[in-house]
């Protein structure tokens, strides 16, 4: 058995949160979307780093059914990948959903819109690695996020330069808050965004992948992993 489908034969198959459960009235809530191909340990650490560093209430996963940038013939059943998450997180203020699939949209300018009106009330902040901020030239509508809420930019191991000298930043370079004031981005209008230092974390879902793939390489499972993470 491959240690994929061994990682699959163990998940819990718990349900991801619905938008009627998920409701958070006026409280500051991070979104950070991703394939989550599979969640690892360091969305977890990205994760705790943006609930103290932003001063969040919530981070919610949104688990993507289909990355329109990634193929699909390496991506997980959704519900493993919902499961696997679910395992990984293991933090009282940290979400998985899979909200995209609730309000069938595809790309994250059109999920973001609906959250935005179901959600009116809510302080979001959409939360990104460094490396997606590179090649966000490549979403769809990608201009439309930052105009729609803040945005929030981690850093990731190499990716950093590239980012903040790509077209977004360059774009929105009068908008950017300083790292001093990043408690209050939630409470800025759009565009807003910020660029957040944080001791980097190696995980990589790539390598996880073709971890898995070898029989005789089996990685230790992530939720054990992400159990040792510390809170920043």
């Amino acid at each position: 058995m491959s240690c994929a489908a061994a990682a699959s034969s163990a998940h819990e198959r718990g349900r991801p949160d619905r938008p009627a459960a998920l409701d958070p009235g006026r409280q500051r809530v991070g979104l950070l979307g991703g394939s989550f191909n599979p969640a690892h340990a360091g969305h977890r650490h990205l994760s705790l780093w943006a609930l103290k560093r932003l001063g969040l209430d919530q981070v919610w996963w949104l688990v993507s059914p289909q990355n329109p940038l990634k193929a699909s013939r390496d991506m997980a059943p959704l519900a493993d990948r919902l499961a696997e998450a679910r395992r990984v997180a293991r933090h009282p203020a940290i979400r998985v959903t899979d909200i995209e699939g609730w309000f069938s949209t595809r790309y994250t300018a059109d999920t973001l819109s609906a959250l935005l009106r179901r959600f009116p009330h809510a302080r979001f902040v959409w939360l990104m690695g460094a490396d997606n901020l590179r090649q966000i030239r490549r979403w769809k509508r990608w201009n439309t996020i930052f105009e729609s809420l803040p945005v929030a930019v981690f850093d990731r191991p190499s990716y950093a330069l590239g980012a903040l000298s790509g077209l977004a930043a360059r774009r929105y370079g009068r908008h950017r808050v300083p790292a001093s004031a990043a408690r209050s981005l939630a409470d800025r209008p759009a565009p807003a965004w910020t660029f957040v230092t944080m001791p980097l974390h190696p995980a990589s879902a790539t390598r996880i992948r073709a971890a898995r793939e070898r029989p005789e390489a089996c990685p230790a499972p992530l939720a054990n992993r992400a159990q040792q993470e510390v809170a920043p």
